[in-house]
């Protein structure tokens, strides 16, 4: 029988839901490497400043950070590399109409591992917040965070 593999493995992008209001989300693949792989399950990864375009109807995840992995020989991978995710057409046709909207981009927001032991990758359809959005959005959770703290005592 196959053990079971700890899956706490989660890399979000904080940075993209203050930025942009996040309107579609799709869970996708992504090809990677063995060392890519093995620097993910160690948690050494981020999604700081990462962006999705469309090239020839495939979806490529640009500027993700991935550490070398440490015990990596000459077969390391490159650490900042553009990496192809994987979905269905349906899923790629609909991410490019939207995308080719004016105001909209794709941005990825969390990567983690599934139950399989595959790495995966959490994608949006967004749309940038203006500067007073992201006031309120300050705002709003501000006051959240004092209501629990009077509702505590």
């Amino acid at each position: 029988m196959k053990e079971k593999i700890s899956n706490n493995i989660q890399i979000k992008n904080k940075r993209a839901t203050f930025d942009y209001e996040l309107l579609d989300t799709f869970t996708a693949g992504i090809v990677l490497t063995g060392t890519e792989i093995k620097s993910i399950r160690l948690g050494k990864a981020s999604l700081v400043d990462t962006f999705c375009i469309m090239e020839k109807g495939e979806l490529w995840v640009k500027n993700m950070y991935i550490a070398e992995y440490f015990y990596g020989t000459y077969n390391n991978h490159v650490a900042r590399r553009d990496r192809k995710l994987l979905l269905t057409k349906k899923e790629l046709r609909k991410i490019d109409g939207a995308a080719r909207n004016s105001g909209f981009t794709i941005v990825p927001t969390r990567m983690f591992i599934n139950e399989k032991g595959l790495a995966k990758v959490v994608v949006a359809i967004a749309k940038g917040k203006k500067e007073y959005d992201k006031r309120d959005s300050i705002k709003a959770r501000d006051d959240k965070r004092e209501m629990d703290r009077a509702f505590k005592r």
